[in-house]
C-alpha cells in the first residue's frame, strides 16, 4: 500500500470533483430558479460555479497541478465572462472571480478535492 501524502496531485480525483460540482451547481440553479426573483443572486452564483468547472473540465486541466493553476490564472485574467442564464452581469463576474480564486487556493494547497457532496 503506497503512502500518499496530502500534496500528491490526483488527476482522477480532481476530475471527479469537477464533475460533482457541475452537477451540484446545475441542481442549485434549478432550485434558485424555482425561488423566483429573490434568489437570482444564488442562481448567478451557481452559474458562475458551473461555468468555471465546465471550462476547467473541457480543457482537461486536471492532468497536472501546475497546468491547473495556469489555466485558472488565464481564466482570471479574462475581461468579462459570458454564460447562459445570468441575471446580473456585474454580479456574475464577481462570483466567477471569487470562485476562480477559491479554486486556485484549493489547487495550490491540494486540499478539498476529496469532498464531492453537493453542499460544501
Amino acid at each position: 500500500m503506497a503512502n500518499e501524502g496530502p500534496t500528491d496531485w490526483d488527476a482522477a480525483k480532481v476530475r471527479k470533483w469537477l464533475d460533482s460540482r457541475i452537477a451540484a451547481s446545475r441542481a442549485d440553479q434549478v432550485a434558485a430558479e424555482r425561488g423566483g426573483w429573490g434568489q437570482q443572486d444564488d442562481c448567478d452564483k451557481a452559474s458562475a460555479e458551473e461555468m468555471v468547472c465546465t471550462l476547467m473540465q473541457a480543457k482537461d486541466s486536471a492532468i497536472d497541478q501546475k497546468r491547473f493553476a495556469v489555466d485558472l490564472k488565464t481564466l482570471l485574467d479574462r475581461d468579462e465572462f459570458i454564460w447562459r442564464g445570468v441575471y446580473d452581469d456585474t454580479r456574475f463576474d464577481r462570483h466567477v472571480r471569487s470562485y476562480v480564486r477559491k479554486l486556485a487556493k484549493m489547487a495550490k494547497t491540494n486540499v478539498g478535492f476529496d469532498r464531492t457532496a453537493r453542499y460544501q
